[in-house]
């Protein structure tokens, strides 16, 4: 069962967006929101939309990943499954301190994001159970 996942990846490398976006749209059948930095990630969470999981990289202009993180889950947006993305390993501390859920290393592997994804899916299942 393919149920379509909203994902959002903030990522301000065009080539890491592409890569990562593709792997969640083809592998994961993900419905994808891209965002080039965490300001823009916060603005869309401000404008009421909802995502079942976000991907956020740590280093981006404007507003890192973690601050990102920090002001998304002060919104009150604690359903969301948020996964840092990194290819600096200290970047794991920064994000879970930060709220993030997961942590996954830079460069990202379907195998890797596989098991997320499946969790929120399941999750998303069990709510759908409850409300039938």
């Amino acid at each position: 069962m393919a149920s379509s996942l909203r994902a959002l990846l903030v990522e301000d490398t065009a080539v890491q967006r592409m890569v990562v976006s593709a792997m969640l749209r083809n592998q994961f059948h993900c419905e994808m929101t891209l965002a080039k930095n965490g300001k823009e990630a916060v603005d869309m969470f401000l404008e009421g939309n909802t995502f079942d999981i976000v991907f956020c990289d740590r280093d981006m202009p404007i507003m890192t990943g973690p601050e990102a993180v920090v002001k998304i889950r002060a919104m009150g947006a604690t359903d969301v499954k948020i996964v840092g993305l990194s290819d600096d390993d200290n970047a794991m501390e920064a994000f879970i301190s930060a709220g993030a859920d997961d942590f996954v290393p830079k460069p990202v592997r379907p195998e890797t994001l596989g098991p997320m994804i499946q969790e929120v899916i399941n999750k998303k299942l069990e709510q759908l159970a409850t409300l039938a």
